[in-house]
């Protein structure tokens, strides 16, 4: 939704402020860029004039719309926009209908003598800041058709019919109510290109997305201006983090993780100290089933020791009390682990649960001689069960870097996700939505 009209002179001669009067009903016109000025509207009888002719002769008459439309910015307003100052000198209301729909949006003619035109367009409290392209820009058609402008990639966003409404000043071109134009937008955010076709003629134009603050400011406007409404077509992501290079820091974090699992495998001595088989005979247990295994000796610097347990249970359980003791200061670790496995079949197939294997980590073991003291548990209808117990001493632990991984992981999609849910709201009103799964 921009103004694309005809290229204008890019350094006009300094204007000669006239007033004069209409035709139709006598009413004061001043026209504020004489030389430059095709076109002047009434404001008192809404007669379009032939700003050309002397008698300026009426070209068009137009009814006043109900609660006649007020500019957000007064014709006449002067301000200084982005370093050059401008007057208001033209406003018009256009729109496109979509589905029974009409949605409106207003352009404002900006002028200065020296740099010529410029053209403010809002929509539902979005502005942008246009002008028309100096080069021609190339378009590249496919499924969703391209435009490059001065090295820069446009995507289309939507090509409608657009209608001029309401006109009110003077124009440089033309002006007609109810004239009409096929508007081709393409968006690479926060810039706007817009091919405009009427008339045998296509003028190209390119905006760049401006909040209204920067309007009020610039045109020293009273009180707030409008709060923006949904998401337009080039507005600016809220997040300005780059998605490739989240991903891209994301990737490499995550090599680096890689690269560090591998090295703690390499540094890892994993020395087994002990290994020994053992068996808990069927029916209830009598007396007191614990008993110690032989000692083994742990070297080196403080480090974890890694107790492995695997049983030939099935469809049974066995639960082992541990206690790993120091022969030489009496401390002890106790720990209980469980080792159960359980199969068969129902009517959505085969299944299993558990495992007839179990391993736990007892973190910063110092050097020493040590023992296992193991107490047995299971049912008292259980199978005769043979387990095996293993020992080793510094082995890697990689949940650190799972966890670490799922810290740069989260993020990342988190960001992400609200980039896509920004881009699908923006794209919902184009001509090529981007879809939500149906799931």
């Amino acid at each position: 939704m921009s103004a694309g009209q005809p290229p204008l002179p890019s350094q006009p001669a300094k204007p000669q402020v006239k007033a004069l009067n209409c035709p139709q009903c006598g009413g004061a016109i001043t026209l504020r860029s004489f030389q430059q000025a095709v076109t002047v509207v009434c404001e008192n009888c809404h007669s379009i004039l032939d700003a050309k002719d002397p008698a300026l002769k009426i070209l068009q008459q137009f009814q006043t719309i109900t609660g006649e439309l007020k500019p957000l910015i007064p014709l006449g307003t002067r301000g200084k926009l982005r370093g050059t100052d401008y007057e208001v000198i033209g406003f018009q209301r256009r729109s496109i209908e979509s589905d029974g729909v009409r949605y409106d949006w207003h352009e404002y003619l900006l002028f200065n003598p020296y740099k010529g035109f410029r053209y403010l367009s809002e929509y539902q409290g979005h502005w942008n800041d246009i002008t028309v392209c100096k080069n021609l820009p190339t378009v590249r058609s496919s499924l969703v058709s391209t435009a490059n402008y001065l090295g820069e990639n446009f995507r289309h966003f939507q090509t409608a019919d657009a209608t001029t409404g309401y006109v009110i000043g003077e124009f440089p071109w033309q002006v007609r109510v109810g004239e009409r134009a096929v508007v081709s937008d393409y968006v690479h955010p926060p810039h706007l290109l817009s091919c405009e076709q009427s008339s045998g003629e296509t003028t190209w134009s390119v905006g760049e997305y401006i909040y209204p603050q920067e309007i009020w400011k610039a045109f020293n406007l009273p009180g707030q201006p409008p709060e923006p409404v949904g998401i337009f077509e080039n507005q600016p992501a809220p997040s300005t983090v780059n998605l490739k290079t989240v991903w891209a820091a994301f990737i490499a974090l995550s090599i680096f993780l890689l690269g560090l699992m591998a090295f703690t495998d390499m540094v890892a001595s994993k020395d087994q100290v002990f290994t020994a088989s053992y068996r808990l005979a069927p029916g209830p247990v009598k007396g007191e089933p614990s008993f110690v295994t032989d000692v083994f000796e742990l070297k080196g610097r403080d480090s974890n020791v890694e107790v492995k347990t695997s049983a030939n249970v099935s469809n049974s359980w066995i639960y082992l009390n541990y206690a790993l003791i120091s022969q030489d200061t009496g401390r002890a670790w106790d720990f209980g682990r469980e080792v159960s496995y359980y199969y068969g079949r129902d009517s959505d197939g085969s299944w299993t649960e558990g495992s007839r294997r179990d391993r736990v980590i007892v973190p910063a073991v110092p050097a020493g001689h040590y023992y296992l003291r193991i107490e047995p548990e299971s049912d008292a209808s259980h199978p005769d069960i043979s387990y095996t117990v293993t020992v080793t001493r510094d082995v890697p632990v990689f949940s650190f870097y799972g966890w670490a991984f799922l810290a740069l992981l989260v993020p990342a999609a988190l960001i992400s996700l609200k980039a896509l849910s920004f881009e699908r709201q923006r794209w919902a009103e184009s001509d090529h939505p981007i879809l939500q799964s149906s799931g």
